[in-house]
């Protein structure tokens, strides 16, 4: 048995393999996620906002890797506003046998919609370089305490911070930060993890 806990939930995944217990996850979280409503969220986006704007790291970076949100994630949409002097990357994925994502300027008229749902990059803007980029806003559905990440199962952020060596920060709803999350070896942690709470330090130094 494999017995995760969080604050509103206990979640009691039986299957036998990790993929399983992930996809297992991933319902009981998308129902947790939706169940906080509209008001709640929206406090918590702010809350999380304010606190990446006034982290050091944050401030101290030039180049940012976010995300579009989907499916009542963190909206952090604010602090592209708020701090457009900033580099802003959104990640593009190229779909494929070993699907990837590469990453392009954020420029507001310029997204269009991929078929998983979220607004990305057009691909006409230019590239950059992963090496350019010194701290990723990572989404998730749930992250625990150690710093591992249930995503939606494509493995597009994990293919990509394997070889990241900047500051990763997983960005959840605290209702979403649990005790512990089944991994593989495919499975790559984040540093940090940001919710309404504040931030945590975890996963690899």
């Amino acid at each position: 048995m494999f017995l995760i806990q969080h604050d509103c939930a206990i979640i009691h995944p039986m299957s036998s393999t990790t993929s399983d217990r992930k996809e297992l996850l991933r319902q009981r979280c998308n129902a947790i996620r939706a169940g906080l409503g509209d008001e709640i969220r929206q406090q918590a986006n702010q809350a999380i906002c304010t606190h990446l704007s006034i982290w050091d790291i944050f401030l101290s970076s030039e180049t940012i890797l976010t995300y579009m949100p989907i499916r009542d994630e963190v909206d952090l949409r604010p602090l592209l506003i708020n701090f457009s002097e900033k580099r802003w990357l959104l990640p593009r994925i190229v779909l494929g046998k070993k699907g990837r994502m590469v990453f392009h300027p954020y420029e507001p008229k310029s997204l269009i919609r991929h078929s998983f749902g979220m607004a990305e990059p057009a691909p006409y803007l230019p590239q950059v370089p992963p090496t350019e980029i010194q701290l990723v806003l990572a989404p998730g559905l749930a992250f625990d305490r150690s710093g591992w990440r249930l995503g939606y199962g494509g493995g597009y952020f994990d293919r990509f911070l394997k070889d990241f060596s900047g500051v990763s920060v997983g960005v959840s709803y605290r209702a979403l930060l649990l005790k512990a999350l089944p991994h593989s070896k495919y499975d790559i942690p984040v540093n940090w993890l940001v919710t309404e709470n504040g931030l945590l330090r975890v996963g690899r130094n």
